[in-house]
């Protein structure tokens, strides 16, 4: 029986999400610092629902092994990024900026406990991984 790797599918799924949510944290200090930034557009980092996409489709060995060969169209883990999306100002009253502090700051705790949460669960599969190379 070969050996696939070390970690098995969900700890690459915590991995990517706290990653992601690492990239999200950035994205939402940005908006806080550049709250009084004259026409400064609020920015979100999207990335739910590829990351869904992701998790919900079946891993497959499929390889482009030439050029010309037609690209697999399913998204891998790896391959989730996330995408920054601009929200411009759409009241036209003041100064272009698009910030709310206050939705920021609720979007930031909601972010770091995310991040927290999924720290606790990768911590617990990695401690059962190490509980088994004890062998105790």
């Amino acid at each position: 029986m070969a050996i696939r790797g070390l970690f098995d599918r969900s700890a690459l799924i915590l991995k990517k999400s706290m990653d992601l949510r690492l990239q999200n944290q950035q994205v939402i200090s940005s908006n806080i610092a550049n709250a009084e930034t004259p026409g400064y557009a609020v920015k979100r980092l999207e990335f739910t629902e590829e990351l869904r996409q992701a998790v919900q489709s079946r891993p497959t060995d499929l390889a482009c092994t030439h050029p010309d060969h037609l690209p697999y169209r399913g998204e891998t883990l790896e391959q989730v990024q996330g995408k920054v999306v601009e929200y411009p100002d759409q009241t036209g009253v003041g100064d272009g900026n698009s910030v709310n502090v206050d939705e920021e700051m609720i979007l930031l705790t909601e972010n770091q406990v995310l991040y927290e949460a999924t720290t606790q669960l990768l911590n617990k599969k990695l401690s059962i991984l190490k509980y088994t190379i004890q062998g105790q």
